[in-house]
């Protein structure tokens, strides 16, 4: 496989994006036809064709904490607002002609007529007054910007271009001017003419300066195109046009909007320091929350001290900031440090305090504590919103503890509180995760009669469910019904779908995407090493694996504890157990801080080798160290059990899952199915197929496959062709395994009849037979000294199969000849 590796090792820069100014030709598309099943075509598509107007590319009601209570981009210090529009810099003949404009009887078709009275006395005394002129440009910005207060858009754009069409423009269009009219085209959402404008008249000359530009950067931020507006921050430094406080503060902001590596997002700061600007403190804030996406909280907490030795009080956002860095972190005991210094300064815990320390610790598993977080803050006399009910929703569900998630949706409900996107989504992916996609896909009924509409968080979860259930047909389903519904990628899209083809086992699909990624100028960050990092643990690939983590210390891109749990299951599936012994005894000793994710990665690891000691010893450390195991965890441990049939053990696990409130999975049946099968109550086998099918729950390959097993292996062979009609009947198709596990049977049972009538049926049916196919029948023949027989069935084996290759038949005749 590492031959075929699609990956560019090392990762290579993006591609430079092509010139901001250029604007897209629009191409016609012509719909395809949705690759979906019949249930998610009714599902997505039907219900989706209203949304094609959508381009959000987050939540509606985001569940970032700290933007709620910042300035909007570009208002910095403004003393008016909030304030009635002042005409006082307008002189009598401007305010005259914005009450004329102002007025609701107005006639557009007089606008001529009425803006030539500002230009009388100018036409008569044009050259002779530098004044004069400078009076009339106070006046043409002070009555766009009127215009604009009063949400007077159209009309505000009719003047300017009115001014703009005057020979004498170029003495009256200004900076200020065209960064007020790119604005008020931001507001509108005219992103498109507003990049048009401005470079229509960059190339005619007029007079463009940092105002204009830091409007143009800002209203690129504000839409979300943020390659765009970093282009035309680097073009305005091109230029030699210094940038202001202002232009600094958005063009960090969006720097940590996009996720840029830390190193970058330095570069600007200090350049920006080095230039005279001297940063504020929005500056510092800025820089501290964009620190929440790479987890970087030991570089938020140096920027914090920093803000605090230049002399800048940290205030309530600040501190809201620093804490939720702390809480992305899983770092719950530095976050409750931050509010006790919050309190200690004179700061009382506010909503959004509450819910990003609720956040740390649901994060960290830590949902007893999270709960009691909600009582404290009620008793406060703070009400939780709909941040915290699903904040605490995802915890329990992450977790498995569905009951307590549907728990936290009702009280919210009960509560007044109405969902939002980010609710419904958490909902999609519980249902998603547990297989019950009949469910998952009824939360759109839902978030339709709530007045929401899908957003790109949506079809991310969508490709993350199909994608972790091998799903690759729904996967490119979903992806191509996302595009039609008008949603472009972004690097969270691409992300996730480098995981969801590589969980398909699709890896050169996976390598492919991510291509598609950087050539479409999206930068990678922490999440894409990691999902490319998943994709290579998954092939096992972990040669490739160490360069990609050493590329990201490289590019100071800080690993965090996802980084080391790929590293461990990329050991794990490659084969180097010495490799994960030694990063162990890493873990173990403290040099990378033992997370409670690290040790749960540990105990998955050595539990899929089958090591049992190492297991437990992870399972005892994980507990030792306070942190409560999730499902997968304990999954985990039934598994090792099951396979050893340490059915005490096994059940003493199931017993805690229940006592527990988790809700068990498809893995934890399938484990418990398995160790009943190999036992001498292998009958409970399909009990357990029984109870999780009542609860309605969907059975996988596997689930069919260990009870036909369980029957095959005693002999019952009616049952285990009852089974495996029943696993056809329920859409299930039947895999190799399945033929191969009656294939077995029979011939261990001197039925060679039979199972050369299985061999024909699977062949019919498209399923291919391997090695172990052959391999039964020829064994069997032997064990029963009918060696004569054997090679009989080989010699006429491709009127069996004409498919079967010459390879294969000679690989039968040496076995044979080794018996």
């Amino acid at each position: 496989m590492a031959e075929k590796l699609a990956l560019p090792l090392l990762l290579p820069s993006p591609p430079p994006s092509k010139p901001f100014f250029q604007e897209p030709h629009p191409t016609p598309t012509t719909p395809a036809p949705p690759l979906l099943t019949p249930l998610l075509h009714d599902c997505l598509h039907q219900r989706q064709t209203a949304y094609t107007s959508s381009t959000s590319a987050e939540p509606q009601n985001p569940p970032s904490f700290i933007h709620r209570t910042r300035r909007r981009i570009g208002k910095h210090r403004d003393p008016n607002k909030g304030k009635p529009w002042s005409h006082n810099r307008l002189s009598p003949q401007g305010d005259f002609i914005l009450q004329s404009l102002s007025d609701p009887q107005f006639n557009i078709e007089k606008l001529e007529e009425i803006l030539l009275n500002l230009f009388n006395l100018c036409d008569e005394e044009m050259g002779s007054s530098e004044s004069l002129i400078e009076t009339i440009c106070f006046d043409v910005l002070g009555i766009i910007k009127a215009l604009g207060y009063y949400k007077k858009y159209d009309l505000a754009l009719k003047v300017f271009e009115w001014i703009r069409n005057r020979p004498d423009s170029d003495k009256l269009v200004n900076g200020s001017v065209v960064a007020v009219i790119i604005s008020m085209l931001g507001k509108e959402g005219q992103v498109s003419a507003a990049a048009s404008l401005f470079h229509n008249l960059h190339k005619d000359g007029f007079g463009i300066d940092v105002y204009a530009y830091t409007s143009l950067i800002a209203v690129f931020a504000s839409n979300r195109r943020y390659r765009e507006a970093v282009m035309v921050f680097k073009k305005m430094e091109e230029e030699g046009c210094k940038p202001t406080l202002i232009t600094y503060n958005v063009i960090l902001n969006v720097y940590g909007k996009m996720g840029m590596p830390w190193n970058k997002i330095m570069t600007v700061f200090n350049g920006m320091k080095s230039s005279g600007v001297v940063p504020d403190a929005y500056t510092y804030n800025t820089i501290i929350s964009s620190c929440r996406r790479g987890s970087l909280y030991e570089e938020a907490k140096g920027i914090f001290e920093e803000m605090k030795s230049g002399g800048y009080v940290p205030d309530k956002v600040t501190y809201n900031a620093l804490l939720d860095v702390y809480g992305k972190s899983r770092r719950p005991n530095e976050a409750m440090d931050v509010l006790r210094e919050m309190e200690v300064n004179g700061f009382s815990p506010s909503i959004v305090t509450y819910n990003s320390l609720i956040s740390a610790h649901a994060r960290d598993g830590l949902l007893e504590v999270a709960m009691e977080l909600k009582s404290q803050m009620i008793e406060k006399g703070i009400k939780p919103d709909v941040f915290t009910y699903t904040t605490l929703l995802s915890g329990f569900e992450k977790a498995g503890k569905d009951e307590s998630a549907m728990k936290v949706f009702e009280e919210m409900r009960n509560a007044g509180c109405n969902p939002n996107m980010c609710t419904f989504n958490a909902l999609i992916k519980m249902y998603g995760n547990r297989g019950k996609f009949t469910e998952m896909m009824k939360i759109f009924d839902d978030i339709k009669a709530c007045g929401c509409t899908p957003d790109i968080v949506t079809w991310n979860t969508l490709l993350a469910v199909f994608g972790q259930n091998g799903m690759d047909t729904e996967v490119f389903g979903v992806f191509r019904e996302m595009k039609r519904s008008g949603f472009v990628a972004e690097r969270d899209t691409f992300n996730t779908l480098i995981s969801a083809y590589s969980r398909c086992g699709s890896f050169d699909q996976a390598m492919a995407i991510y291509k598609r990624m950087l050539e479409a100028g999206v930068i990678p960050d922490l999440s894409t090493y990691n999902a490319v990092l998943a994709a290579l643990a998954r092939g096992g690939l972990w040669e490739q694996s160490e360069k990609v983590f050493a590329e990201m210390k490289d590019c100071r891109c800080k690993p965090n504890e996802l980084t080391y749990s790929s590293l461990l299951h990329s050991y794990a599936n490659g084969k180097q157990i010495e490799k994960i012994h030694a990063l162990s005894e890493v873990i173990y000793s403290g040099k990378i801080e033992p997370r409670a994710v690290l040790l749960k990665t540990l105990v998955l690891v050595y539990s899929k080798i089958d090591l049992l000691m190492e297991t437990e010893r992870a399972f005892l450390e994980l507990k030792r160290r306070g942190s409560f195991p999730d499902i997968t965890t304990l999954n985990a441990m039934v598994s090792i059990y099951g396979r050893r049939q340490m059915v005490d053990k096994a059940n003493d696990i199931l017993s805690f899952i229940n006592k527990s409130g988790f809700t068990p999975s498809l893995t934890t049946y399938n484990s418990l199915m398995y160790m009943y099968s190999r036992s001498g109550n292998y009958e409970r086998s399909e009990e357990i197929l029984r109870d999780l099918l009542s609860k309605g729950m969907k059975p996988d390959v596997i689930s069919f496959n260990t009870v036909i097993y369980a029957y095959c292996r005693n002999g019952r062979m009616k049952d285990a062709s009852r089974v495996l009609q029943e696993m056809k009947e329920s859409g299930i198709v039947p895999d190799v395994i399945t033929y191969n596990t009656f294939v077995a049977s029979y011939a261990a049972d001197s039925m060679f009849v039979e199972a050369v009538d299985v061999i024909r049926y699977m062949i019919k049916n498209g399923c291919k037979p391997n090695e172990s196919t052959y391999n039964s029948i020829v064994d069997w023949f032997c064990k029963l000294n009918r060696s004569d027989e054997a090679m009989m069935f080989v010699t006429n084996l491709h009127k069996l199969n004409p498919h079967v290759s010459k390879e294969e038949e000679n690989r039968l005749y040496e076995r044979l000849r080794m018996k």
